[in-house]
């Protein structure tokens, strides 16, 4: 039996699905928020800050709207989506501040997009509201603003939103609760023969392998996004947890040993700077580089054109780009120092070219060793899209 001592971490981010929160045809599942609660106030006794990552606005909000049109069983168009979160986050929002306020415990909202962590300054700006929030005693309660976001500016599920909340957030573990119990080698619905996993230290490309499918029709977010989510978490410090969120009081459950996965952190966490690149979801291109730069790039040195053998995406200087090998295997980010066009023009030339062909002296490094961080992601890339 593993059990983990939650009081144990000073920073505690815990994601709440939508298939816990919400049925179907009753809409909040209170009971169930109640004796969740009641394991936030524990650790908050305990000493432990608490950031709660809730899912369910839209779900919410079909629930409130079931007797209209709006609430209709169908597949959803765009604007009925954030109407009905519009509906759904100020419910979501009650709910939270009233069942926390039962336990003398104030809650903060905050909505995000996409676009809040992938810009520096905003992505600065939410991190200082969640730090005073935890000053003051606070709950903050963080989902993402679906109201506003479109397909091009959204995470589209709360896993990998709640790693970027816990490394913005510098928490040292996040819990993600849904209605799987942890990860297994098959999905097990699929495969009798697959194997539960208590313990994972390291997220490799055997890992990622056995991610499966969404497993509910509430839900966005399946094994594949709890994966992306632990790379995010470790890479920045953060153990994470995927336990099931089924039972009444689900965090005391892991605590008395209830079945659950264990991500250790990274050994050596990124700085906060890097923590934000390594966390880009979108990479707005992609470099394909040979071995000898791989190995460079592994020792610590920065990435030049001459080990750059291919450049693909559309992207402006300073935005996100992957470093990939020849295989299309991703263990890179970092920020371009170049744009796309530039970049281009320089792959595979010598640093002391660059003002020739581009007419300037720009930086030597395509992307500079400060601006990069490892991550060892290993995703199959396409080197041709």
């Amino acid at each position: 039996m593993t059990t983990t001592r939650l009081e144990d971490y000073r920073r505690i981010v815990v994601k709440v699905g939508s298939a816990l929160l919400v049925d179907r045809r009753d809409g909040l599942r209170r009971q169930w928020v109640e004796t969740l609660c009641r394991d936030i106030a524990a650790l908050r006794e305990s000493g432990s800050d608490v950031i709660i990552v809730s899912s369910g606005s839209i779900a919410l909000g079909r629930a409130v709207m079931r007797d209209t049109g709006l609430g209709h069983d169908r597949g959803l168009k765009l604007e009925e989506s954030q109407a009905l979160a519009s509906i759904g986050q100020i419910a979501l929002a009650k709910d939270w501040s009233e069942a926390l306020s039962e336990k003398s415990l104030v809650a903060g909202q905050i909505l995000l997009t996409l676009d809040d962590t992938k810009d520096r300054r905003r992505y600065l700006n939410a991190r200082a509201t969640i730090q005073q929030l935890l000053e003051a005693g606070a709950v903050p309660v963080i989902n993402e603003n679906d109201s506003v976001a479109t397909n091009e500016i959204r995470y589209g599920d709360n896993d990998r939103l709640a790693a970027r909340v816990a490394s913005m957030a510098g928490a040292d573990l996040l819990v993600l609760l849904s209605d799987v119990d942890g990860l297994y080698t098959a999905p097990p619905d699929k495969d009798p023969d697959a194997q539960f996993l208590p313990h994972i230290a390291e997220i490799t490309a055997d890992i990622e392998a056995m991610a499966g499918d969404a497993g509910s029709d509430l839900s966005r977010g399946g094994m594949k996004t709890k994966i992306e989510a632990g790379r995010i978490a470790t890479k920045a410090g953060c153990a994470m947890i995927i336990a099931s969120g089924k039972r009444d009081h689900p965090l005391r459950a892991i605590a008395e040993g209830a079945r659950h996965s264990h991500f250790e952190p990274d050994a050596s966490p990124v700085t906060a700077r890097k923590k934000w690149i390594a966390g880009q979801l979108d990479p707005a291109g992609r470099f394909f580089v040979d071995t000898g730069a791989l190995e460079a790039l592994k020792s610590g040195k920065s990435l030049l054109p001459a080990g750059v053998r291919k450049v693909t995406g559309s992207f402006a200087r300073g935005d996100t780009v992957a470093i990939c090998d020849h295989a299309g295997f991703e263990f890179a980010r970092g920020l371009a120092a170049y744009g796309a066009d530039e970049a281009v023009q320089i792959a595979g030339r010598k640093s002391s070219e660059i003002a020739g062909i581009l007419g300037y002296s720009g930086r030597a490094a395509m992307v500079h060793r400060d601006d990069m961080v490892l991550t060892g992601a290993q995703i199959a890339l396409n080197e041709d899209e």
